[in-house]
């Protein structure tokens, strides 16, 4: 099917991920499962590194859209730094094998532990987003006789054209300090003695699609480095975060290129003598993954044909969270559309909005059929959780033809024998 992925393709008629059939790894490991590809993750990133290797730069990938360790560590090997956004996700690239100074440390709510762990063990930056924040992280380092290096988040009031609740570069937005009010935080932030000024940074969404946003808001960075140095501050990095979106539903969509993003980056920022950061998540492995299920049943309601998976919104949320849309496919290679039938998609989970697709024109399937998610490597497996006291999906990493297990899948006694009973009960 042409709307396939690269590194995905049927091979005698059965869905493969590289040169391993999504259907052994089904029937070895069960449904559902997660499946990713090392060599599509490897394209991505290689496509970024090539479209930037005239500057500066450092890719770092962005943690909270697959953290799985073995993601990590392939990464790592490629040359990548990471972007975390939490103690745990610092933890895990340090578990990693990731050296503190290839990680950034982003997000709006950092605890002083979690600031106190990343200056202790090596950290490239903090993405501070607020003047309480700079406050607390100053206290923290005098505290350890250390000065922690910051590039302050602005927020440039630019709309990234994405879905509301992905948009981070509005000023109705939590994210940044207003970017008309940088100049008197960076003044105020280079007085304390914890704080060592070392850049901006910016991150304007999430699935962005188009090149405009981008532009404007990295046109206006450029303008704030010039104020900034101006007024003394050594500006010698740019973190111009992520966001560079996919196509997902792949007849209707179109995606930046990253040629053209890159490119975009090279004109607008390019002549400033500054470390190019740039901190990308979906682009590297949403088109890496799949999400492989099974028909449980094929039930007629009294105005639509509903195919219920063994998949559910616990195992991929974007669809509920979202209304998302993910292409899905049989790993049986379909044939002609006349065998085609509309049909709502949906989980077993107890709640309407565990609905996949409506209405959606697929091959028609049976009970006992194996269908996969495409474009389901980012927030997927890291979104998911055990609501209904159902198993966390297991992940499987191929590289060529060859296959392992990265994440196991729980048993269920596993799972309650989690809780804790008081002993009164």
């Amino acid at each position: 099917m042409d709307i396939l992925p690269n590194h995905f393709e049927y091979e005698n008629g059965i869905l493969h991920a590289e040169r391993v059939s999504a259907l052994r790894i089904a029937e070895d490991i069960g449904t559902p499962a997660y499946v990713y590809s090392s060599a599509a993750i490897a394209e991505r990133f290689a496509a970024l590194q090539s479209g930037l290797s005239g500057i500066d730069h450092l890719i770092c990938y962005a943690m909270k859209a697959n953290s799985n360790q073995a993601i990590l560590k392939l990464l790592k090997g490629l040359g990548a730094g990471f972007d975390a956004v939490s103690g745990g996700e610092y933890s895990r690239a340090i578990a990693a094998g990731v050296p503190g100074e290839k990680i950034v440390f982003s997000g709006v709510g950092k605890s002083a532990s979690e600031m106190k762990t990343a200056l202790e063990c090596g950290i490239r930056q903090f993405n501070v987003e607020s003047e309480p924040e700079i406050s607390l992280l100053n206290e923290v380092a005098v505290s350890l006789g250390a000065k922690a290096p910051v590039a302050i988040r602005v927020n440039p009031n630019v709309d990234a054209e994405t879905h509301e609740k992905i948009s981070t570069g509005k000023s109705e937005n939590k994210f940044g300090v207003p970017i008309a009010r940088a100049r008197s935080i960076y003044s105020e932030a280079a007085k304390l003695p914890g704080i060592e000024i070392t850049g901006i940074d910016i991150h304007i969404g999430s699935q962005v699609r188009s090149i405009a946003p981008f532009r404007k808001a990295f046109s206006m960075v450029a303008d704030l480095t010039a104020v900034l140095r101006a007024d003394g501050h050594a500006i010698s990095r740019l973190d111009l975060g992520g966001g560079l979106g996919i196509a997902y539903n792949r007849r209707g969509e179109t995606s930046i290129s990253p040629e053209d993003y890159c490119r975009t980056i090279l004109e607008s920022v390019g002549h400033l003598d500054c470390e190019i950061e740039i901190e990308p998540g979906r682009f590297i492995v949403g088109d890496a993954g799949i999400l492989l299920s099974t028909v449980l049943y094929v039930k007629d309601g009294s105005d639509r044909r509903f195919l219920v998976v063994d998949a559910a919104m616990n195992d991929l949320m974007r669809p509920a969270i979202y209304d998302a849309y993910h292409e899905i496919v049989p790993v049986f290679e379909p044939g002609s559309r006349r065998d085609w039938e509309r049909v709502d998609v949906v989980g077993p989970v107890c709640e309407t909005s565990d609905t996949f697709a409506r209405h959606r024109l697929l091959p028609k399937f049976s009970e006992g059929d194996a269908v996969a998610f495409l474009s389901a490597g980012a927030y997927g497996s890291s979104m998911a959780s055990e609501y209904n006291t159902r198993a966390l999906v297991p992940e499987v990493l191929v590289k060529g033809g060859t296959h392992a297990v990265i994440r196991k899948r729980p048993s269920i006694q596993e799972i309650i024998e989690r809780d804790i009973v008081p002993a009164w009960l």
